[in-house]
């Protein structure tokens, strides 16, 4: 079905037809069209344009006023002030547009006008390390922009560049080959079981490393079997990355965040591209050779003493930093896959790197002016003390008993209110509050910005939070299930009470808003559409009785805007990553 035009855009189109016939000289003119708390919308353009023609603004309002059709959208229009149009719709019009929404699976959100191939980078844990709460952000944020971007109808490929090489595995694999069967299980492995040995491995190696002088050496000389391709080296890492990924699924699973084996593309990936990235970045003098290491220099870019701060892409002993596999990664994105957006979601502390790693790009001509390259740069998560997030100890908090924790929470919530649930479907609504409740409370704060961790406040049925939402799309379920015989159906005929056109208006912009969303990569005005959504509809539940509504019309008519609403936040919702459990 064709998307449904907003409002807004309606209005917008009327008004901007009537200035250019009662001013044809001024051309194609923007109105100026805003929501407003006077009407439903204020028109300012024509202040603007009067004076730039040299005329009196309210005689160009009342020109405007005369060629508006009345009718079908316009219920009345006021001139104010120094030439401010004043518009209210119709009631008709408001039902009618959301009829149409209603009848499109899409709820009448258009396909963006021009989509592309955007690769995004995001959800980048460490082999054989935990995942602790610094990879939250950019797993949820990541997994909320892929789903956002694809309902735009953006071709999206998934990129996790998980930290799967370096000097580290040659520790890991050396002890491996000396105690053969650390890693041995019999029949399944649990993700905790998997990351238990990894653990015990890691600490036994490392003692052993720090305390072992001859161990050492050999560990080394692993490191160079490693990088050289030795079959036997290889398959022993491939044996940590496949007990890391066992890991891993296990707690994406928890978070409900989607990672596919195929897009896992990790530092190693890249290998066979670093000594040609260096060669093609110093050969056309992009690097040059500095103390040894193949630097970058940049006028912008000093470090602490006020001398110029390099990007280092091959170090002086011939080893290649981190700027060596991103920049080859974006080689391969743009030359390989096709890339006209690249994202990067990682944390705001890394943009410096990232500046730098883009503007050598750029100077190398891998990416040109058709390629856009952009840092989603996250900030941290606080505990409620403001500080960054530790436990009692001062550790790092593991993000798995974060999560556990968050699901404990939520399950006692559910309980507490459960009406005819089993113990099962608590589990599994305790489960999906519970995440659901981290996702939002991460979602909801604008992207750049801290964020403090409160599950008191994540769990709680006030305020802006998930369960608010998921609170208010199970209460419409509720009544839908309760309607009987009556059925949702719009009726365009009907006066509507505030409380009713206050709802309808509101969600008429939902299109506006993922457009706007989709634009900037910004998942917190999704949510905060979504909350103004909830709040809308319980003051609509308060104030406008819907199964005891005076006429079976009413009553329809009601039953249609509950489970508009209902759609809408499930839609929404699932573009966050949030489910919406039908009962709670």
């Amino acid at each position: 079905m064709a998307s449904v035009p907003s409002l807004a855009s309606s209005l917008h189109q009327r008004i901007a037809d009537a200035l250019s016939a009662a001013l044809p000289e001024a051309g194609a003119a923007d109105p100026l069209l805003r929501r407003s708390d006077r009407a439903d919308f204020q028109a300012n353009g024509m202040l603007a344009l009067a004076k730039k023609l040299k005329g009196n603004p309210r005689e160009l309002a009342a020109k405007v006023v005369e060629g508006l059709p009345a009718g079908d959208l316009i219920k009345e229009v006021e001139v104010s002030g120094p030439g401010f149009l004043n518009i209210t719709i119709t009631d008709e019009a408001i039902v009618k547009t959301l009829a149409a929404r209603a009848a499109d699976d899409r709820l009448g959100v258009p396909f963006a006008e021009h989509p592309g191939t955007t690769v995004i980078d995001y959800a980048q844990p460490n082999v054989a390390k935990e995942m602790h709460v610094g990879h939250l952000r950019n797993s949820v944020i990541g997994d909320a922009v892929v789903r956002i971007l694809e309902f735009s109808g953006e071709q999206v490929v998934r990129r996790h560049h998980i930290g799967d090489w370096g000097t580290q595995f040659g520790m890991l694999i050396q002890y491996l080959i000396e105690h053969p069967h650390e890693l041995d299980h019999e029949g399944e492995v649990s993700g905790e079981e998997a990351m238990s040995s990894l653990n015990r491995l890691y600490k036994a190696s490392r003692t052993l490393f720090d305390s072992d002088e001859e161990f050492k050496a050999r560990a080394r000389r692993r490191v160079v079997d490693l990088q050289a391709g030795d079959e036997e080296t290889l398959a022993l890492w491939q044996r940590f990355v496949d007990e890391s990924k066992i890991y891993f699924y296990s707690v994406f699973d928890k978070l409900d965040v989607e990672i596919r084996d195929e897009d896992i593309v990790g530092e190693s990936g890249y290998n066979d591209m670093l000594a040609e990235t260096c060669r093609l970045l110093e050969e056309s003098g992009v690097a040059v050779r500095s103390n040894g290491a193949l630097c970058v220099f940049f006028d912008d870019v000093k470090g602490p003493d006020g001398k110029p701060s390099p990007l280092i892409v091959q170090k002086s002993d011939g080893g290649f930093g981190y700027a060596a596999t991103d920049l080859s990664a974006i080689r391969d994105r743009v030359g390989n896959l096709k890339a006209d957006t690249l994202l990067y979601v990682v944390d705001a502390r890394q943009s410096l790197h990232f500046k730098m790693v883009f503007e050598t790009a750029r100077r190398a001509g891998w990416l040109t002016d058709d390629v856009k390259a952009v840092q989603l740069g996250f900030g941290t998560v606080l505990g409620k003390d403001g500080k960054p997030f530790k436990t009692r100890e001062g550790e790092t908090v593991r993000l798995v008993d974060l999560l556990d924790e968050a699901i404990d929470r939520a399950t006692a919530v559910v309980r507490e209110k459960a009406q005819d649930l089993t113990e099962e479907q608590i589990a599994e609504r305790g489960a999906q509050v519970g995440i659901g409740a981290v996702k939002y409370a991460d979602l909801s704060t604008s992207v750049s910005r801290d964020y403090k961790f409160d599950l008191d406040q994540m769990v709680s049925l006030n305020g802006d939070t998930s369960v608010y939402l998921q609170y208010a799309f199970a209460r419409i379920q509720s009544i839908l299930r309760k309607a009987g015989e009556a059925r949702p159906v719009a009726h365009p005929e009907l006066v509507l009470a505030p409380a009713e056109r206050a709802l309808g208006m509101h969600l008429d912009q939902f299109g506006e808003n993922l457009a706007e969303v989709t634009a900037s990569y910004e998942p917190h005005k999704l949510a905060g559409y979504l909350y103004q959504l909830a709040s809308l509809y319980t003051t609509f539940y308060a104030e406008c009785p819907v199964l005891k509504a005076e006429t079976p019309q009413q009553v329809e008519n009601r039953l249609f805007l509950c489970d508009l609403t209902a759609r809408t936040l499930r839609q929404g919702m699932s573009l966050l990553g949030i489910r919406t459990p039908e009962q709670l």
